[in-house]
């Protein structure tokens, strides 16, 4: 414990320069995250149509929803989806086909909204160009076979896309983002785009398929939470963190109710921090391993603090800036010892040709093989970090 304080404190005045270099550009981007269910929340509660009382957005439990739906018929079911768009396709524990339903329709509704405040009078020329953008947003998502898991509008957007037939599906994998991803971002290309979620579950599940044509895969890119932008404040602490752990803990118990096997959680900068932070929350049903990568720390010291049954997987590029952060906690800013330290105890894996903090899961690379067959839990083809025992007692 001394030499831990020791520590912390000769690294202080770097974590100070760190946030200093930063807060000047982002002093004005500090997020309020979104919480709570979607809008729409208080008409479900208030809908008695069926006779019966709908399950609380805000406080049932996923296995409770999956509960109540399984108790309707088919037109009770269509019914919901038409009158509580936004909260069926956001109500984790529905069955997946009726939240591809719902969330079909509710982006059509936005898109109209949006249609219709971007001719609006009265508006300012900056509101008719968000809405335009908006409606562009919402179009690319409603293309065919799209398959769109959640949506919200709130605040920069949220998203979860289905790549694979999730609901056939014998391995399965989630990606969970770190900073600067929200819902205008969250499938753009370009030359970042395998560092975007839509373009980490593309390359994942083409990889699941290549490596096992036999097996039914399936990824699910997840952008439930909100994310930091830049690299001031709310990068450096656990806040959205925080506020991001539930929502993705639900995400996975419903998934588990809707029958998805164990998936492989896929951890990427920031997000590692929100898996940390759940990772005492979820058991081996409902994740069958926590992948690190890129990883400013878990906010724990070590695998045991993170109390979780669920074992942890980590890699990290040597061009990955972020191993020159300071991976430290004090005063609440950074989140603790790097997950790819040997100490930490994860299983280490390789990931030479990653290439930087946003290449890990580009088609090539060791850490996306790697990465694929710990989704297959085909932990013999597993390459090991030379330095990771945990890995090699696995992979054998």
């Amino acid at each position: 414990m001394k030499r831990r304080r020791t520590r912390a404190l000769l690294v202080a005045p770097l974590v100070g320069a760190v946030l200093a270099t930063t807060v000047g550009v982002t002093s004005g981007t500090q997020q309020t995250p979104v919480t709570g269910p979607a809008p729409g929340a208080a008409a479900w509660r208030a809908d008695r149509a069926l006779g019966r009382t709908l399950p609380d957005p805000a406080t049932a439990s996923p296995e409770r929803v999956a509960g109540f739906f399984a108790e309707l018929s088919g037109s009770e079911q269509r019914r919901l989806v038409r009158s509580h768009a936004m909260t069926v396709g956001n109500l984790d524990g529905v069955p997946l086909r009726v939240r591809y339903q719902a969330n079909r329709l509710a982006l059509k509704r936005e898109q109209r909204t949006q249609s219709a405040r971007a001719r609006a009078e009265g508006l300012t020329r900056e509101d008719h160009q968000e809405a335009r953008r908006k409606v562009r947003r919402y179009t690319r998502l409603l293309a065919p076979g799209r398959q769109i898991l959640a949506f919200d509008p709130r605040g920069r957007g949220q998203v979860a896309e289905v790549f694979g037939d999730l609901a056939h599906a014998t391995r399965t994998a989630v990606v969970v983002p770190g900073s600067d991803i929200d819902l205008a971002g969250f499938d753009r290309g370009g030359g970042n785009r395998y560092g975007r979620p839509a373009g980490m579950a593309t390359a994942l599940h083409a990889r699941m398929v290549r490596r096992a044509p036999h097996t039914r895969s399936a990824v699910v890119a997840w952008v439930g939470y909100t994310t930091p932008v830049g690299l001031g404040p709310d990068a450096a602490t656990g806040k959205l963190a925080d506020a991001g752990a539930p929502r993705l803990v639900r995400f996975l118990k419903g998934l588990a109710q809707n029958g998805t096997p164990a998936p492989a959680v896929l951890c990427h900068s920031y997000g590692s921090v929100v898996c940390g932070r759940a990772a005492s929350r979820i058991d081996r049903s409902e994740a069958a391993g926590l992948i690190v990568f890129g990883s400013p720390g878990m906010r724990a010291d070590s695998v045991a603090g993170l109390d979780t049954p669920v074992p942890v997987w980590a890699a990290r590029a040597a061009e990955d800036w972020i191993g020159h952060v300071p991976h430290v906690q004090l005063l609440g800013l950074g989140h603790g010892t790097d997950p790819a330290d040997p100490g930490f105890g994860a299983r280490v894996v390789t990931a030479s040709d990653a290439g930087g903090h946003s290449g890990y899961l580009k088609p090539g690379t060791d850490s996306l093989d790697n990465f694929a067959s710990i989704a297959l839990r085909a932990y013999g083809a597993v390459r090991c970090a030379p330095t990771s025992r945990e890995c090699a007692d696995a992979a054998r």
